[in-house]
């Protein structure tokens, strides 16, 4: 059962259609911190997680993106959306609340309107880490990885070809999170990897928060090799 109390609604403009709609909120004055895994994702007591609505969607002519990037559409992108989503979409009363399943579906269609209008790599992976965080949250384990692996992939991509500082990221967090998301995906020489790119890139650019995980992370992927081959050996 949804808390009335921790949700508010927001009235937006979409960029595509130029209608206004409303979507839903989070209060974050209500929210409290339960805790945080290391690729980023936050835990709160009670039942809205302000995940799910990290997507806004246009009920008139289907494009969704993430809030931050909603308005960032070009003329270009916005005629490929008219185009290539609108016609296939539905107008609909969308539920103020959202489910998780809900959600996932928001944000794959974001994902797919990210990637016919040629959105950045770093953009795309925040959409696939964000969809394997909600399926985390449900436990549904084999989804989670199956969009964490595109995630890591596309900022993989991203740390290489793109311009992080456009996009909102610098080079030791986003090395610091291939690696991490290298790790829980069982690619340890990857993550090791990534890990000490972090460390050789902290040399210029101080980070010692991000630094500092990465050595935590670093240690545990190497304990957890040399407890592998301490078994094998007893084997």
């Amino acid at each position: 059962m949804v808390d009335k109390t921790m949700i508010y609604e927001k009235k937006v403009k979409c960029p595509v259609c130029n209608k206004e709609f409303m979507t839903t909120k989070v209060k974050t004055s209500k929210l409290k911190l339960v805790k945080r895994d290391e690729d980023f994702l936050n835990y709160y007591k009670g039942e809205e997680h302000p995940l799910k609505y990290e997507v806004f969607l246009c009920p008139f002519c289907g494009y969704a993106a993430m809030e931050k990037r909603f308005d960032k559409i070009k003329p270009s992108g916005k005629s490929i959306i008219l185009r290539n989503v609108t016609p296939k979409w539905h107008k609909r009363d969308l539920k103020p609340e959202r489910s998780f399943e809900d959600a996932v579906n928001i944000y794959k269609l974001a994902l797919y309107c990210g990637e016919i209008i040629k959105k950045s790599k770093v953009e795309l992976g925040n959409i696939c880490l964000r969809i394997g965080w909600l399926y985390r949250i449900q436990g549904i384990d084999n989804e989670e990885k199956r969009f964490l692996r595109y995630g890591r992939d596309l900022f993989e991509e991203s740390y290489y070809k793109e311009d992080l500082r456009e996009n909102g990221y610098d080079e030791v967090t986003l090395s610091y999170l291939i690696g991490e998301l290298s790790r829980r995906l069982g690619e340890n020489e990857k993550a090791l990897n990534w890990f000490n790119t972090v460390f050789t890139v902290c040399r210029n650019n101080k980070n010692p928060v991000i630094e500092e995980m990465a050595r935590d992370q670093w240690n545990l992927v190497r304990e957890g090799r040399t407890q592998k081959a301490n078994t094998t050996d007893n084997e």
